[in-house]
């Protein structure tokens, strides 16, 4: 029953990602989005064990549409801010590579922190090691592990920790 749940919703995900990439859809784009997206959810839970890290219960279903939100906030805030940077030069930059720690063990959520820390613009995960991310960051605005970690992590952390581990 939980493999088929898993299967459901990784189903429901694709899909809901596809409808929205090809927006505004036509029945043929949601009937290959629908294929496509049932094709990969059949296949991929049992066979890639990185599926298997992920929880499916409803409170995890809750926090991750709350993370769709914190992180599109995010998103919409990281580009304002580059935008401003790159139109007011008098804006001052002091980019540099920074490290940062997370609680996450799975490992897709570790995937999943370093993909959004890099999807806000003025932030790229550089490298990842053990449980030290080095992140690349427009505006170095802390100089330790701890400051830098709350400015970059904790905003996505706390909800991919209930969704990953």
């Amino acid at each position: 029953m939980k493999r088929l749940l898993a299967r459901f919703l990784i189903f429901a995900f694709l899909l809901l990602i596809w409808l929205l990439l090809t927006y505004p859809f036509s029945i043929q784009e949601l009937t290959a989005g629908a294929a496509v997206s049932l094709l990969i959810a059949l296949f991929s839970v049992g066979s890639i064990p990185i599926f298997a890290e992920m929880r499916t219960g409803p409170r995890a279903i809750t926090w991750g549409i709350a993370y769709l939100f914190v992180f599109f906030f995010e998103l919409v805030k990281s580009n304002l801010d580059v935008a401003f940077r790159v139109l007011h030069r008098k804006i001052p930059i002091q980019p540099g590579i920074v490290k940062v720690r997370t609680k996450l063990t799975s490992r897709i959520g570790r995937l999943a922190l370093a993909n959004s820390i890099t999807l806000t613009p003025g932030t790229i995960t550089v490298e990842t090691k053990g449980e030290y991310f080095y992140v690349h960051w427009i505006d170095v605005r802390a100089r330790n592990i701890e400051e830098t970690t709350q400015n970059i992590v904790s905003k996505f952390e706390k909800y991919l920790e209930v969704i990953f581990g």
